[in-house]
């Protein structure tokens, strides 16, 4: 009782105590998003005024489609306001299972399809429900931020599958010299952020036959799935036979295909007793994401789709245009993505030498050409820099020639520079 009055009296008199927060050091351990710390300080120079080109962000520039938006308005005066069951409606997942079997071919059962807040939560809940601790989780390099996050988070250890030599391309050969006695579980990302890269079908069959075989399980990131400019298209590992299938969970989401990225729903059809699992941590979490924006999914997924193919012919005409202007600059070279909206350029030729970073590169590109790109060692590849160009032709244009201008004047202020 002493210790609790003195605490009231140095409150009541105005004298602060200094309080260590105990955080958990499964939190502890983890990093906050880089991607996001990038917007974050775009923002901050807005605020205070500064034109800044925010080409770090991972977000389609196109406005959410008229019917979807429609049909979120007319949810809401149908009363869609309440809480749902907590994996989603039930037609909210034969939305997804028709839109898998019109794009796929795929054939799943509804106790086999969850919605989430976001395909982030469901790869959390993914990841959270298999990994033990001390599990070995194998990463693809490069990765998305928030994988080996989620793999901290459960208790589980990081295993990188370098890619670097094969051009950052994901194979077979790389996944079975990364796989350890403890490795439980593998991630494929493909289209891949942040190098759009695709993974070939015949080569993802080969990567998931070798996991399965040595009794990994696969999470199939395939939030870009549509977005696909070669000549084969999409793929999913939704279309893998059943017997490798039966080991894998495919997560998507909504909000790049349709331009929703803040309707938050996202999704994952896989093994059923993975899902269960997956909806028992999300109904103490999230409970069901939004009513009102799993209606607008159901129109976004079962509505008109010639959104998605007006997305994908702009992000074509924007990709032909950067990825030869930036092998313009001197010091960098990029190699043509086949997916996604990311260039990601090698900038080891504008660092020179190394005493420059490219996260430093990175901040410097910010501060003085006010363009705000993602440094390449948020995704465990240093010496590149992911941009997106999920803007306009004419914000992509002012973006690199800013760039052409800081590492020109760069080179000039500092011999460091010199390429």
């Amino acid at each position: 009782m002493a210790d609790s009055v003195s605490v009231i009296d140095d409150v009541r008199a105005g004298r602060a105590r200094a309080e260590v927060f105990p955080v958990a050091s499964r939190v502890a351990r983890m990093s906050a998003s880089k991607t996001m710390a990038v917007t974050a300080l775009a923002e901050r120079l807005r605020r205070a005024g500064a034109d800044v080109l925010d080409l770090g962000a991972g977000e389609p520039d196109f406005p959410t489609p008229e019917n979807v938006r429609r049909a979120a308005a007319a949810a809401m005066d149908a009363g869609h306001t309440k809480y749902t069951a907590a994996a989603g409606t039930l037609r909210l997942k034969r939305a997804i299972l028709e839109r898998y079997a019109a794009d796929y071919g795929a054939a799943y059962d509804t106790s086999e399809v969850i919605a989430g807040a976001g395909a982030k939560q469901v790869i959390f809940n993914a990841v959270a429900t298999v990994v033990e601790p001390g599990d070995d989780v194998l990463i693809p390099k490069p990765y998305w931020v928030t994988f080996p996050e989620a793999v901290t988070f459960a208790g589980g250890n990081s295993v990188w599958v370098e890619t670097e030599d094969e051009g950052f391309r994901l194979t077979a050969r790389a996944v079975e010299r990364a796989i350890t006695p403890r490795a439980k579980l593998l991630v494929v990302n493909s289209p891949s952020n942040p190098s759009g890269l695709v993974v070939p079908p015949e080569e993802f069959e080969r990567i998931v036959s070798l996991a399965v075989g040595r009794g990994l399980w696969v999470i199939s990131d395939e939030c870009y799935d549509r977005f696909v400019y070669t000549g084969a298209g999409a793929y999913s590992a939704a279309q893998l036979p059943e017997a490798l299938r039966r080991r894998v969970l495919v997560a998507g989401s909504l909000s790049k295909t349709y331009a929703m990225t803040g309707w938050r729903i996202g999704y994952a059809l896989g093994p059923r007793a993975w899902v269960e699992a997956m909806a028992c941590l999300q109904s103490h979490s999230t409970s069901n994401p939004s009513s009102v924006s799993q209606e607008a999914a159901v129109e976004a997924l079962t509505g008109p789709q010639e959104s998605v193919a007006r997305m994908l012919d702009a992000y074509r005409e924007r990709r032909d245009w950067l990825v030869p202007a930036l092998n313009e600059l001197p010091g960098v070279t990029c190699s043509t993505p086949d997916g996604a909206f990311y260039a990601f350029p090698c900038v080891r030729g504008a660092l020179g030498g190394g005493c420059l970073t490219s996260e430093e590169l990175a901040t410097y590109l910010l501060e003085e050409a006010h363009v705000a790109v993602t440094p390449g060692e948020a995704f465990g590849a240093p010496g590149h820099l992911r941009i997106s160009y999920a803007t306009s032709l004419e914000v992509l244009r002012e973006a690199v020639a800013r760039i052409g201008a800081a590492l020109a004047d760069g080179r000039r202020e500092s011999d460091c520079w010199a390429v």
